[in-house]
């Protein structure tokens, strides 16, 4: 991960924010020794970023997606804002993903390994049941623009895990 993100970091030309999340935001945070892929997006995403990435996949031996949890549920408006800074590689800074929209992807994915990770994201402190639950509440109206999703039964799933151990 590391070297992905310093090789990178020396790559880009213009200042540009890399947004990474899923198990990659595990690993970095210390909850998951090693993660299949990287999930990452970029502001701006450029054309010459984006094209740096192959070479980087092959030259590292890593899988790095475009991809983040606005792909598959609603998130927070200001969810630039709200993701956490985690170091600056050259012209390149790096973010954890709004941590809890990380939080709601997971959940309604329902993984196991999905939830282990919400649980240590509430155990280390980094995220809040309550918040999360008050975080559900304020995208929720934003559900039909995923069709796959059931809302009664994301809902049920985020007061299970709220309400939970």
């Amino acid at each position: 991960m590391d070297a992905f993100l310093r090789s990178l970091g020396k790559r880009v030309q213009e200042s540009t924010k890399a947004y990474i999340c899923g198990g990659a935001t595990a690993v970095l945070y210390g909850f998951r020794g090693s993660t299949l892929d990287v999930d990452v997006v970029f502001r701006p995403d450029s054309d010459q970023i984006l094209r740096e990435i192959p070479a980087l996949k092959n030259e590292l031996s890593i899988n790095v997606e475009l991809a983040s949890p606005a792909d598959f549920v609603p998130v927070s408006g200001d969810w630039e804002s709200r993701s956490t800074f985690i170091d600056r590689f050259d012209r390149l800074s790096v973010y954890h993903f709004d941590l809890y929209a990380q939080a709601l992807s997971k959940i309604e994915r329902g993984h196991q390994q999905d939830l282990a990770d919400v649980k240590a994201l509430v155990d280390r402190g980094l995220i809040e049941k309550k918040t999360l639950r008050e975080y559900f509440e304020s995208v929720r109206t934003q559900l039909h623009r995923y069709p796959s999703i059931d809302p009664e039964s994301l809902e049920r799933a985020v007061e299970g895990f709220v309400n939970g151990d």
